[in-house]
């Protein structure tokens, strides 16, 4: 059974989201405020966080870089706009998906499965990748660099795993979206792709503005420019 924490202080709201996903098997902790959040992320274990942007004490945004410091979980926020600017905002601090309200709580349940599936699904045979001082154990879904661990997201260690699975290979966006996006339902454009390329090499890069391994090709897309050993 999967256990989600639910940040939503519209009570009718969370009460609805509450019932139809513990009918659906999930074991739902509700939380109304940033503050109780918090605190219950420290205390329990989850797999996937349901967050709203807009609360009494804060926002939604300042979870997402709580949980995110600390796990790489599926975060998905449920947002009451739908301009791009505030989409790539919570992608770019962590979220792995988002929904608009008014919105079908099916259609969030399917969010919920594609994204727990993308974190728990081994998406290569090798289980090891590694390039340099960067090791991905596709096992364990983890990455290190120089033997510490890397918190990425899982939109983050997808696309990883992507360019690591075709090094030397120069991807166009498209094909890097189509991958990325396969089964989500997920908002991606080639912006979006932007971000999470400049999230990752944040992550990876010695010097982010002069990276050794994505390499940007002008009105091209992106490669992977070293060896990669599969063990």
């Amino acid at each position: 059974m999967s256990k989600i924490l639910l940040l939503e202080d519209d009570e009718g709201l969370a009460l609805g989201i509450e019932f139809t996903l513990s009918d659906e098997g999930y074991d739902v902790t509700r939380c109304e405020c940033v503050n109780e959040a918090m605190k219950t992320f420290d205390e329990e274990k989850f797999d996937i966080a349901i967050l709203d942007v807009m609360l009494p004490d804060g926002s939604g945004y300042d979870v997402c870089k709580y949980i995110r410091d600390k796990s790489d979980m599926p975060i998905i926020f449920l947002t009451a706009c739908d301009e791009e600017v505030n989409i790539v905002l919570g992608l770019d601090i962590g979220a792995d998906d988002y929904i608009t309200k008014p919105f079908k709580v099916r259609e969030l349940i399917s969010r919920i499965k594609a994204n727990l599936r993308r974190f728990h699904v081994e998406s290569n045979k090798e289980k090891i990748l590694k390039c340099k001082d960067i090791i991905l154990d596709t096992e364990r879904a983890e990455v290190q660099k120089n033997g510490e661990k890397i918190a990425l997201s899982t939109q983050e260690y997808k696309l990883l795993l992507i360019f690591m699975t075709n090094p030397k290979k120069l991807m166009n966006r498209e094909e890097i979206l189509d991958k990325l996006i396969e089964g989500s339902g997920a908002y991606f454009d080639t912006n979006t792709l932007s971000v999470y390329v400049k999230r990752v090499r944040k992550k990876i890069e010695d010097d982010s503005s002069n990276p050794v391994y994505i390499k940007t090709k002008r009105g091209l897309g992106y490669e992977w420019n070293l060896e990669v050993e599969k063990e």
